[in-house]
């Protein structure tokens, strides 16, 4: 088996990152053999615990090997810690390179002129965080933050909910929500939050060049923290009787919304 290039493990930034900035972290022997065998997919370490064993754990290492990655072999304790769950891991923790994941605060050092972002506040379904990665992917938007606190943790049920776009997804990493709001205004960033009882309608609303969009919990919308950022609260209008959308859903009609508008005003 050919070597494949090695990642390139340097921050983003001049100014640095924590690791968690630039790498996915997945778990389970499944799920880390297929990111060794995927040729589209860099994987940056593979964590062992020392008591894993079996043919899985030794044609993980073997392949992780004939790739150059670097196989580490730690206590069953740490792997658990790495992975961030204490049922699933099966002795087995890998980074995987996600070249467009960084830093919030490193990407707002030099933003475009024009970009739409989407902030999650709140939403802990893994499910429809992936939904959400993989939509806006498909509609072009900057970015999405996926906040460390109070969002779903981007593990592999948020990577298969998104059938793998979350690993070249733009996510940009912050610790709260409202950390987030803050950062943005301070980029000149115009703060619109989706809401039922949103007065402004999708569709007739206008936007600013440098746009953010809050999308809140499942079930109770956005916190109170970040709706005192938002500068707009939008509706979807509802024809049928119908109170609200789930969230994955209002993220994908707001995100064509916004690739309609993009298109529409590219010259013929």
């Amino acid at each position: 088996m050919a070597d494949r290039p090695r990642p390139d493990p340097r921050p983003h930034s001049s100014a640095g990152g924590s690791p968690r900035d630039r790498y996915l972290t997945i778990y389970g022997r499944r799920p880390v053999l297929a990111a060794l065998r995927n040729p589209d997919l860099q994987v940056d370490r593979v964590h062992l615990a020392h008591n894993a064993e079996g043919a899985s754990a030794t044609e993980i290492e073997d392949v992780a090997r004939e790739l150059g990655i670097e196989v580490v072999r730690a206590s069953p304790d740490r792997v658990k810690l790495l992975a961030g769950n204490g049922r699933h891991d099966q002795g087995v923790v890998a980074d995987v390179v996600a070249p467009s994941m960084r830093a919030l605060s490193d990407w707002l050092e030099n933003p475009p002129l024009a970009a739409e972002v989407l902030v999650l506040d709140g939403v802990r379904t893994p499910a429809n965080v992936g939904m959400i990665l993989r939509t806006a992917t498909a509609a072009g938007l900057s970015g999405v933050v996926v906040p460390f606190s109070g969002v779903s943790e981007l593990g592999p049920l948020v990577i298969k909910a998104s059938a793998g776009v979350a690993f070249t997804a733009p996510v940009l990493r912050t610790r709260t929500a409202v950390e987030a709001l803050t950062l943005l205004r301070q980029a000149r960033f115009r703060v619109y939050g989706l809401t039922g009882s949103g007065g402004t309608s999708l569709y007739d609303a206008r936007f600013a060049a440098r746009s953010a969009f809050v999308l809140g919990n499942e079930s109770d919308g956005l916190t109170v923290e970040a709706r005192r950022h938002v500068q707009v609260e939008l509706r979807i209008p509802m024809a049928g009787d119908v109170e609200s959308l789930n969230v994955a859903s209002a993220a994908a009609v707001l995100s064509f919304e916004l690739l309609r508008r993009r298109l529409g005003d590219r010259p013929e």
